[in-house]
């Protein structure tokens, strides 16, 4: 008898220690090193070091869990802030905060995409965004093709970092292929296209490219 009281009043008593916070953030972390999927109550007690009831006591049943996270990534990626002196430069900042909170996050943007919240999701960098092109002077249609254009290259750049990060090791590689005189004698050419790719100039050389002819070279 005395065993199941315990159990009654640990089921109506969360521990003092934990709160609905402290929950949620192990919750993202352990969605964040290993999906979605391996994410349970028992597992999330066993972050914890709490009973399983102490933690459905705080957010309630996995699906309410997962509802909560959702909304915390809503509002993390709703924190983005143009930086920068020039328009081209902060319209190049929203970009690169938008991407780094994409790659950052995989699963949990995965799970509000599931969710059918993907465009309530890029709403505020767009909003951002509308705001810069706007100081740029765009507005109108013109205005909504830089805006869409910007988040479309941000997506597309995250989704093809993503694909080489799994794709597996290809044969021939790029170092076999790219020769002298498959880059039309261009050595130097040929030497570059050979080496790694690092993503993060790419991305800083394309989108610098992309925001010039959009907004304009005088900006």
């Amino acid at each position: 008898m005395k065993g199941k009281e315990t159990e009654r009043v640990e089921a109506r008593s969360p521990r003092p220690h934990l709160d609905r916070e402290q929950v949620i953030e192990a919750a993202a972390r352990l969605v964040k090193r290993h999906g979605p999927e391996a994410l349970t109550m028992r597992a999330l007690a066993a972050e914890l070091g709490a009973a399983v009831t102490s933690i459905y006591w705080h957010v309630g049943n996995r699906e309410s869990l997962l509802d909560a996270l959702v909304e915390r990534t809503l509002a993390d990626l709703g924190e983005i802030r143009a930086t920068g002196r020039t328009p081209a430069q902060r319209v190049a900042a929203v970009a690169r905060a938008l991407r780094h909170q994409l790659l950052d996050h995989p699963h949990l943007v995965a799970m509000v995409h599931e969710r059918g919240l993907t465009e309530r999701m890029f709403l505020p960098a767009q909003r951002t965004l509308v705001h810069e092109v706007h100081r740029a002077g765009l507005r109108g249609a013109r205005a909504a093709e830089a805006v869409r254009a910007v988040q479309v290259h941000v997506v597309g750049h995250v989704l093809v970092e993503r694909y080489r990060e799994r794709a597996p090791e290809q044969h021939p590689g790029e170092e076999e292929l790219w020769t002298a005189r498959a880059a039309e004698e261009d050595g130097a050419l040929a030497r570059a296209l050979a080496g790694p790719v690092d993503p993060e100039t790419l991305f800083a050389t394309s989108v610098r490219a992309l925001v010039t002819g959009l907004l304009g070279p005088a900006t």
